[in-house]
């Protein structure tokens, strides 16, 4: 006669659970192995392009992938940056290290920031961009378009295409152009936005 037991059900849960935790490990172990290999192969033939392409970039995909090529950007830039925003791109209130470096050393960051249809938006974004100022930071607000874009130390631009909202994360993408004359021509064009911009102090005035 055969007898039958029940098992407690927390019992087969764990057990399930590890199986699938060590197959999951294995499989991500197999996945870092290859695409280190990959990695390998990458960069020894990015370093033997040669030419105007191998320094424009295209980078799509995983936004945190694509924050990461902004913030390598920012921890080499020695002494000027400049930066268009607009409305769409979230303002963090943290003062980056690196901004905060530059600033000490001397150096200069600009920012222009395109206004909002929103007044609740606008008297936010006011109030983040005073505490920037505090900190050394020039900035301006604009109520023309601008370009979500970055250039550092007049040599390199970084610049978000992806203007529309609906478009899914995984289909955006940012381009960084390395081109001195090219990136010439931008920075005359974010000069020419910042005559055109208004302070902070003259936003208040006209509200």
């Amino acid at each position: 006669i055969l007898n039958y037991q029940i098992i407690d059900p927390a019992i087969i849960l764990d057990k399930i659970s590890h199986d699938y935790k060590k197959s999951f490990e294995q499989r991500v172990s197999n996945l870092k192995e290859t695409f280190g290999e990959l990695q390998s192969i990458y960069k020894s033939s990015s370093q033997k392009v040669e030419g105007p392409d191998k320094d424009i970039q295209l980078i799509r995909g995983f936004n945190k992938h694509r924050v990461a090529k902004y913030l390598e950007l920012l921890k080499v830039a020695k002494s000027e940056i400049l930066n268009m925003y607009s409305p769409r791109r979230a303002v963090s209130e943290e003062v980056h290290e690196d901004v905060k470096r530059i600033l000490k050393s001397s150096g200069t960051i600009k920012s222009i920031y395109q206004l909002s249809d929103d007044k609740t938006n606008n008297d936010e974004l006011v109030r983040i961009c005073e505490r920037f100022i505090k900190e050394g930071e020039e900035i301006k607000l604009a109520n023309f378009k601008l370009s979500n874009s970055v250039i550092f130390d007049a040599e390199t631009v970084f610049f978000n295409l992806s203007t529309d909202k609906n478009v899914p994360k995984h289909k955006q993408a940012d381009l960084i152009i390395k081109n001195v004359d090219f990136v010439a021509q931008i920075r005359d064009l974010f000069f020419n936005y910042w005559e055109k911009a208004i302070t902070i102090e003259e936003f208040k005035k006209k509200k």
